[in-house]
């Protein structure tokens, strides 16, 4: 028993130090892997945000943590020359004293606005300045879209236009756009109504976790998460399927690829490997 489960924990995540050195995620790249890379020209990277919040009795807490890291990494795939920096879990989620918006529920964690904009630029000026190119910062949840515009403009504004490299950061706005459009378009266009589909937790949240992590779905639970604003569902997540899932997982990765494409075909700057650091000696 003890074998068949070694072999399985070994099929499932891996032999521990063995992540390659062509891994998209940068968290998986050692030091000098990583000068190598944005030598080598992978000068874009993505920097996926997404929130520790409720969402009723049948999704996980880390919901848009999961979702984000995966779409990122096939964006990442799709694009090529592109990394994927660690996944941003503390957002605004509305105040903590008095409890308000997600913050009502149970598990949610809420940072203050001012201080999570100070984390995103400063995390992208990090990352500029290690040769990186393009930033993009790429939300999973709303309530957060116009902090992710307001940074991305600020550095914009700040970022030099001598000396190194310049290195942009850009708010890609179309990645959670569509999941509230073209998503929903094609979800009603399948018979299921608004109500249903809904706007938190119901079918198209649901589905699209079901599609890329189903294990942050309680399945035994959809029913009592059937319009139960109460606890915190708006929308009917009964009759969601990976299925429909995989319909917004492919609208999120071609219209995200598409519209970062075209930022980095219309930049100002040379497409160059950019100037790294020298190892610290």
């Amino acid at each position: 028993m003890y074998r068949r489960w070694l072999l399985a924990g070994l099929l499932c995540c891996g032999t521990a130090g063995a992540a390659p050195a062509d891994s998209l995620e940068l968290d998986a790249l050692t030091s000098p892997e990583l000068r190598e890379r944005i030598a080598a020209g992978a000068t874009t990277v993505l920097l996926p945000i997404g929130g520790t919040e409720q969402s009723g009795p049948h999704l996980a807490l880390g919901k848009h943590n999961q979702r984000v890291r995966a779409l990122s990494l096939q964006i990442a795939q799709r694009l090529g020359q592109t990394l994927v920096a660690p996944v941003l879990a503390y957002v605004p989620e509305g105040s903590i004293e008095p409890p308000a918006a997600h913050m009502r529920f149970a598990g949610t964690i809420s940072i203050p606005e001012p201080a999570f904009e100070a984390v995103l630029a400063a995390a992208a000026q990090s990352l500029c300045h290690h040769g990186f190119r393009d930033v993009v910062l790429l939300g999973d949840h709303g309530g957060y879209q116009r902090n992710l515009e307001q940074v991305a403009a600020r550095l914009e504004r700040e970022r030099p236009r001598s000396a190194r490299p310049a290195c942009r950061t850009h708010a890609l706005v179309e990645y959670y756009r569509t999941t509230q459009t073209a998503y929903v378009d094609a979800l009603r266009a399948r018979g299921f109504s608004a109500d249903e589909i809904g706007t938190h937790a119901g079918l198209a949240d649901t589905a699209l976790t079901l599609a890329l992590d189903p294990s942050m779905v309680r399945p035994d639970r959809l029913a009592r998460g059937a319009g139960a604003s109460q606890d915190g569902v708006q929308g009917d997540p009964r009759r969601a399927t990976a299925d429909l899932g995989q319909l917004g997982v492919k609208l999120i990765v071609d219209t995200s690829v598409a519209a970062i494409q075209k930022r980095l075909a219309s930049s100002d700057q040379p497409r160059t490997p950019p100037h790294v650091q020298p190892p610290l000696r």
